[in-house]
């Protein structure tokens, strides 16, 4: 078929290449526009995808917005027969949504209706969810309300990160869509409306949401460091050398133990919690490179009874 993909982030990239590995016809690629990045953001640095695009010689376009009749009527001069969108990142008007033969189709990293929203995959781990998936579904106007296609089911383990999640989702949705494009070449998907009940957002995650609160429960604590690991990760200032430091909280683990919230019980980095302890297995310092736990509380001289902020 004749295919618009429309994705910005790494997450989106093997879900396009399983696309084009199937003799698809990708007849451009909509992304973000261009992000200073670097250490100085200076430097405009193109998406994950628009990058994977280019390296197929795959026309790339960059708009800042889809609202305007220009950028709707050289989307329907596509003459696409259906358009993927995979974490894309703007709103889609209901001319877009209609610009296509088939229609618009989303690979939505939750199972459909709970995690509606920006940040399924955090959302997931930090609600101490076992199970998630990634569906195919039919696009409309509202957020992530459309009809369902296909579903794959994830199990979480109990120590899993975002990070982890996001690359098993990922691979597992490229599978999907592929599946989906082929049944819906063939005229035999079937859509399913969502249930009414089981509704839940994933809101972006904010800047506030990322200090580590000591003073709740131990699974609490966890289910925040590993789902906002690698990024943004969470974190608590830490008293090294003298100095209040930020610290990044990458990998944790459930421990025993029981002492005023946030101080350290042992010689383990083990942390004492609202309920419960929790143990600190990577850590890293602003600037750092990522440490396990041992090696790091040796190193910045974390003591037994020492309060962390």
């Amino acid at each position: 078929m004749r295919i618009v993909f429309m994705g910005t982030p790494e997450f989106s990239v093997p879900i396009l290449n399983a696309l084009i590995g199937q003799g698809h016809e990708i007849v451009a690629v909509y992304s973000q526009p261009p992000r200073p990045a670097g250490r100085r953001g200076l430097e405009l640095t193109p998406s994950a995808v628009q990058r994977n695009a280019e390296q197929f010689g795959i026309e790339v376009r960059t708009p800042t917005s889809l609202k305007s009749e220009e950028e709707q009527q050289a989307f329907r001069d596509l003459h696409a027969d259906v358009a993927v969108v995979v974490a894309y990142g703007l709103i889609l008007p209901a001319a877009i949504l209609e610009g296509t033969r088939l229609g618009c189709y989303n690979g939505h990293a939750s199972l459909l209706p709970r995690w509606r929203g920006a940040a399924p995959i955090q959302r997931a781990i930090m609600a101490g969810d076992d199970e998630t998936g990634i569906m195919v579904m039919k696009m409309d106007e509202g957020l992530d309300t459309g009809p369902v296609a296909m579903a794959e089911k994830v199990k979480i383990t109990a120590e899993m990160t975002a990070g982890e999640l996001h690359d098993q989702l990922s691979l597992a949705g490229a599978d999907l869509m592929v599946r989906a494009m082929a049944a819906l070449e063939r005229d035999s998907l079937t859509l399913t409306p969502q249930p009414d009940d089981g509704v839940t957002y994933a809101s972006k995650i904010t800047k506030a949401e990322t200090r580590i609160d000591w003073s709740q429960p131990a699974i609490d604590v966890h289910n925040r460091i590993r789902g906002l690991a690698p990024y943004p990760g969470a974190w608590c200032e830490m008293e090294i050398g003298n100095e209040l430091e930020r610290v990044k909280l990458l990998r944790s683990i459930l421990a025993t133990g029981i002492g005023d919230p946030g101080t350290v019980l042992g010689d383990d980095l083990r942390i004492a919690c609202g309920e419960g302890a929790v143990r600190l297995r990577s850590l890293q310092r602003a600037g750092g490179k990522i440490m396990d736990g041992l090696e790091f509380q040796r190193g910045a001289k974390i003591l037994q009874g020492m309060q962390l902020r």
